[in-house]
């Protein structure tokens, strides 16, 4: 059986664009759940359902009414980090990006970086923090989201990175040449 650091060198030759040592699928990803259990049962539910229908209306185009549904659900459980992460998204449909951001803020922030809105909101601010050129900060939020498993932000990671794709082409040519050292190499 293969180690760690043998897949990861496979990984490397195989997919060059990927980090070296990033091996997708290595780490069974786990279905991320948020921790609700400290919030109202009843409380809960009726934010759930606020947050449903606002994911409704927005879906249908009717950002005013999700924005006010995302709205009631804060004013309920103003704790609770999925309702910001939700409301957030509105807002940048709308065009309100520094809104977005606030939320976004507060949706990682209340939910310590931990979970599944944790993942949705490092990822969103992520690709906010990249359409604004501060792709330092974004590559932060991709890489705390790709250690919560979320692959969409290892590709942007890898993306933010061109020295890693580079380095992982530059080992697979080496590798190649080692296999084949007639290939490649004409002489006249």
């Amino acid at each position: 059986m293969a180690s760690e650091h043998d897949r990861a060198v496979l990984q490397a030759i195989f997919n060059p664009n990927t980090p070296y040592g990033d091996v997708p699928g290595l780490d069974l990803e786990q279905e991320l759940t948020d921790d609700e259990s400290s919030f109202d049962a009843d409380l809960l539910r009726q934010v759930k359902n606020l947050e449903s229908r606002g994911v409704s209306a927005a879906e249908a185009g009717d950002l005013r009414e999700a924005l006010e549904l995302f709205d009631q659900a804060v004013q309920i459980l103003p704790r609770r980090a999925s309702a910001y992460n939700n409301r957030a998204q509105t807002l940048r449909l709308q065009g309100n990006t520094t809104g977005a951001l606030e939320d976004l803020d507060r949706a990682i922030s209340l939910s310590e970086g931990r979970g599944r809105t944790a993942c949705q909101a490092l990822v969103q601010r992520g690709l906010l923090r990249r359409l604004a050129s501060q792709d330092d900060k974004a590559r932060e939020d991709f890489q705390k989201a790709a250690a919560l498993g979320n692959e969409f932000a290892r590709q942007q990671v890898v993306q933010l990175n061109p020295y890693a794709a580079l380095c992982n082409k530059m080992l697979c040519e080496v590798i190649g040449k080692l296999r084949n050292p007639d290939i490649g190499e004409t002489r006249l």
